[in-house]
């Protein structure tokens, strides 16, 4: 069996079972509202990311605030996980009982197991896990650096978990693609949860090691960003996709051991890049000097200072440089962090967290930027060229894509044969159809319908699927299609349209003033419905408040909200089950400041 009937095959055994989680799942999907519209994101997209949000981090909330609207991630993915610890510390006990397990079982509870793919950290989170209390008896006295990054420590979680140290494996990541003698990856892959990886780095269909790949959207503290700065990083990330930049990669080389740990393959990697129409060029010294076209960056120097090279970060760019201290963020640590990369424009970068010596293991191989060049993520990139990322910060956006070709995708409703538009109304049962399209001969694999962010159903090219609105609430849904094409990396297009559904009487509308409030404001929610007893308000993951009648107003304060684009959503219910609820069209306002 081939990969994609694999993939097909595995999904259509999963669909009945599917339905019944999403039903018995709905009191959490009633958060769910987004506007219309078409995205993109290759071998992943929002609804296969888990973005964990500190709630008692105003950065943290204004960072994922603005991720949520700029990439359209459903609100069922987005976990509020309170930290008032260490931002730069924790023991990997902490790390496992207070971050990793909740958030875990977050995803498990959520019922969305089968569709993540990612773990997704806003900031404010500790970015170093220490393991020196469960160092290996043959590694005492010998690692004199135990201790690992929160995106590697979160990424390898079954070695984690198992609490025997194998993260620290030079080879724990299976995930990484091997390369020829060349060192150029005979593959570009893209990522599912729920793949298994063999020994050899082969895709299993049964059994194999299986991982949540992770990423930063920014580190606030310290030597990082501002949060200003990370979403303007993450707002120049969003537009990259699918553009195809012009532009040059660049690889710098000097006599520090720093380049000359993975220097001789600059060369083969120049080459490959060029043909696949990419701009490459190895040059001397720390940085490009005067280069206002710079693609993409792999450097190895302790410091530099970006503003004197004169050069220029094309958006999208994947910006990286092997030194010791990169990811550590620290006022007294020395060396140049990676957040001056994306304080210069650079959409994604990395570093280690602690002294990891000059070990091409622990760092991106420079297939990275081939990876990236052959369409994949900007997380998958990383991971592709990363065989022992337990150290390693990743920190940017990670679905950005500027070398994808996105396919186009439309659901339709079988019964009209027309295409579902903000204004639909659905009731009993509806067979929705989709279309897809690419560039040239390249095809659309396989599709898959979300409602209200959650996977309800996958089928092939030329099938149609049926959806029972009368077993779900009445009012405002989200219907995503997302369309896989036909290829190892797995491009994904998405089309988003809201719908309402209307099978059992009950409406519930909600209004919110002012829709400009200041942070330290307060924000007045009003709720007028028929035929229900109450209803619950929600915001990114939060509950607001909940309410008695059929009609009643509430206050709360801006700074519950976050500062950025805050979408509030409203359920209504009456009796049991969920045919007794309702959804009202959701509420967008901006809080200012902060």
């Amino acid at each position: 069996m081939n990969r994609h009937a694999f993939v097909l095959t595995s999904l259509r055994c999963l669909r009945r079972c599917r339905r019944r989680q999403l039903l018995g799942c709905v009191v959490l999907v009633c958060l769910l509202c987004m506007h219309g519209g078409r995205d993109a994101a290759a071998g992943g997209g929002p609804e296969n990311v888990f973005l964990v949000v500190n709630p008692d981090s105003a950065e943290s909330l204004a960072v994922a605030n603005a991720y949520v609207a700029l990439r359209k991630v459903p609100p069922i993915n987005v976990f509020m996980l309170s930290w008032t610890g260490s931002k730069e510390e924790t023991s990997v006990a902490t790390f496992r009982s207070a971050i990793l397990d909740p958030v875990l079982e977050a995803i498990e509870g959520r019922g969305l197991v089968p569709q993540i793919d990612a773990i997704v950290y806003s900031s404010d989170f500790p970015w170093r896990i220490s393991f020196k209390d469960e160092l290996p008896e043959q590694l005492v006295g010998v690692d004199k650096f135990p201790a690992g990054s929160l995106t590697g420590m979160t990424t390898l979680f079954p070695l984690v978990k198992s609490s025997d140290g194998g993260w620290i494996s030079r080879d724990s990541n299976r995930y990484y693609r091997p390369v020829d003698t060349r060192g150029i990856p005979r593959e570009t892959v893209g990522f599912r949860g729920w793949y298994g990886w063999g020994a050899q780095g082969q895709q299993m269909e049964a059994g194999g090691v299986r991982y949540l790949l992770s990423a930063m959207l920014g580190v606030t503290s310290g030597r990082g960003n501002s949060v200003d700065e990370v979403v303007a990083m993450l707002r120049s990330a969003v537009a990259a996709d699918d553009t195809h930049p012009s532009g040059t990669v660049y690889f710098v080389t000097n006599s520090d051991v720093r380049t000359t740990t993975r220097s001789s393959v600059f060369d083969s990697t120049v080459k490959e890049l060029i043909d696949l129409g990419v701009n490459a060029e190895v040059v001397s010294g720390k940085l490009p000097i005067g280069k206002r076209d710079v693609a993409g960056l792999m450097a190895g120097t302790p410091s530099f200072d970006w503003n004197s090279s004169g050069s220029r970060i094309r958006p999208g760019a994947i910006c990286e440089n092997l030194t010791s201290f990169g990811g550590i963020f620290s006022p007294s640590a020395g060396q140049t962090p990676l957040s001056a990369f994306l304080r210069a424009g650079a959409a994604g970068s990395s570093g280690t967290v602690i002294e990891p010596y000059a070990d091409q293991a622990k760092f991106p191989h420079p297939s990275l930027q081939v990876h990236y060049a052959r369409g994949a993520s900007l997380i998958e990139a990383f991971y592709q060229s990363v065989h022992s990322p337990y150290q390693l910060l990743v920190v940017g956006d990670p679905l950005c894509q500027p070398w994808a070709t996105i396919p186009r995708v439309d659901l339709g409703l079988t019964e009209s044969d027309t295409p579902l538009t903000s204004a639909t109304r659905l009731n009993g049962e509806v067979t929705f159809s989709a279309n897809g399209s690419l560039p040239g001969n390249r095809t659309v694999d396989r599709f898959e319908l979300f409602v209200d962010g959650m996977r309800y159903a996958q089928f092939g090219s030329g099938e149609t699927t049926t959806l029972d609105t009368t077993a779900l609430a009445d009012g405002y849904h989200e219907l995503r299609l997302v369309g896989i094409a036909a290829s190892a990396v797995e491009t994904q297009g998405r089309q988003i349209v809201p719908a309402v559904f209307q099978n059992h009487g009950r409406s519930l509308q909600l209004t919110v003033e002012p829709d400009v409030v200041p942070l330290d404001g307060t924000v007045r929610i009003r709720l007028s419905g028929e035929q229900i007893d109450g209803a619950v308000l929600y915001a990114a993951g939060r509950v607001l408040g909940r309410t008695t009648g059929e009609a009643s107003t509430v206050e709360i304060p801006a700074r519950l909200l976050g500062a950025g684009p805050a979408t509030i959503r409203a359920t209504g219910r009456r009796g049991s089950g969920q045919s007794g609820s309702v959804h009202a069209a959701p509420v967008t306002i901006m809080v200012t400041g902060g």
